[in-house]
């Protein structure tokens, strides 16, 4: 009879989310203690940590999760991800995910996770998120806009072979509300490529910066902010690459339900402001991106935003590589997940000596795959770089039997 493999235990709230990615990937039970035990005023697991547990609830079939009383220690026991097949209705039906009105992250902080879950999944991930707590701009919490999922992030699984009926629309925009908590947007994800395994990775030739493109938005203000950003962001960036377009979308603010006792069907707009997302593209395929949108706050102008993205961009293509440091995590997990063969990719040094990168490569090692081979990358054009060589577990998609 086999017996259960004992939990792997790590502690603190710090890279949370990859953590479970990769026990629901690996199916590794996990034992998180000492969750912000040190906080006297908010211990445990935060708003939005909890939404996405409930979240990887609804994807998979049979996830067992347990929290203490005090919330600072959780036992994850993944289940087998199953996809939209768990939502109501029909089978493959959309899974209506509603975020409450405290949460503070960007819907990047959950999308990325989830596009890293489905193509491992048994059917296509369909989910559609709404409620008062989603935010589809980039926020003061560091997570990027949705727009940039969609322009910098999901077009990378063209290199593992995901690439088919994979889509990410934004039927509502927001920025983030009053305190940096809420926006009320509304976003659909479809992800119907499941793979076996993912492709083995060998990308080592950064190339050279062809186009530039973006999405400028204003969300319950003026759309002259538009244009100020866009004049603004392209007066820096044409000098260095002509190949510039911006894109302008000008949306309503979302409202969202706000009773009270003379009006119980009152409502408020919420998420108002404007910002910028910009995609650089080399002639090899990498892509580096930048976010910027208006604090929630107020007071800096359109012409500063469109400033602040565009030296951001130039900064993110100056560190190098071919993978900018947002999509780094995705780009090394899915390696990891591939076949049993090495993967090479070339990455800037200030991005693999990152904090969260270096933690990465120590869960990855805890869940059983191999270490990273880093050396330094050897040619004209490495501006220090370091290639990353990593093995893959050949683990896979469970539910799918056939290539």
């Amino acid at each position: 009879m086999a017996t259960s493999q004992p939990p792997l235990r790590f502690t603190t709230h710090h890279n949370l989310v990859y953590r479970l990615v990769l026990s629901t990937l690996t199916g590794r039970t996990v034992h998180i203690s000492q969750i912000r035990s040190s906080s006297p005023t908010n211990p445990g697991l935060a708003p939005h940590e909890i939404s996405f547990l409930r979240l990887l609830d609804a994807v998979t079939n049979g996830s067992q999760m347990e929290i203490s009383y005090t919330g600072t220690i959780l036992v994850y026991k993944p289940g087998l991800i199953t996809g939209s097949t768990s939502g109501t209705g029909a089978s493959g039906g959309m899974i209506n995910y509603e975020l409450p009105a405290n949460c503070n992250r960007g819907l990047s902080y959950y999308l990325i996770p989830l596009c890293l879950l489905a193509p491992f999944s048994k059917a296509p991930m369909k989910v559609l998120f709404t409620g008062p707590g989603v935010i589809t701009s980039s926020t003061p919490t560091g997570d990027m806009s949705v727009d940039s999922v969609r322009t910098a992030i999901l077009p990378l699984y063209n290199q593992f072979g995901i690439f088919n009926n994979i889509e990410l629309r934004i039927l509502r925009r927001s920025n983030p509300g009053p305190n940096g908590k809420g926006g009320g947007g509304e976003v659909q994800l479809i992800f119907g490529h499941q793979v076996r395994l993912p492709k083995t990775l060998h990308l080592m030739n950064a190339g050279r910066i062809k186009r530039v493109r973006g999405v400028v938005y204003s969300v319950g203000v003026s759309g002259s902010n538009n244009a100020r950003m866009i004049e603004t962001a392209r007066g820096i960036l044409n000098p260095l690459c002509p190949d510039t377009y911006v894109f302008s979308d000008v949306a309503s603010a979302p409202l969202i339900p706000a009773p009270d006792k003379t009006n119980p069907q009152a409502k408020k707009k919420i998420g108002l402001g404007f910002g910028l997302s910009l995609v650089a593209e080399s002639s090899t395929g990498c892509l580096y991106s930048a976010d910027v949108a208006s604090p929630p706050s107020g007071g800096q102008a359109p012409e500063d935003i469109g400033k602040q993205c565009a030296y951001q961009l130039l900064e993110t293509v100056s560190k190098g590589g071919c993978v900018a440091p947002a999509a780094a995590a995705t780009m090394m997990t899915l390696m990891t997940m591939g076949s049993e063969d090495v993967g090479r990719l070339q990455v800037g040094r200030e991005v693999i000596a990152d904090p969260n990168m270096i933690q990465l490569a120590r869960d990855m090692s805890t869940f059983g795959a191999p270490g990273w081979g880093i050396r330094d990358a050897a040619g004209e054009n490495d501006n220090g770089d370091v290639i990353v060589s990593i093995v893959g577990r050949g683990i896979g998609n469970v539910g799918r039997k056939v290539a």
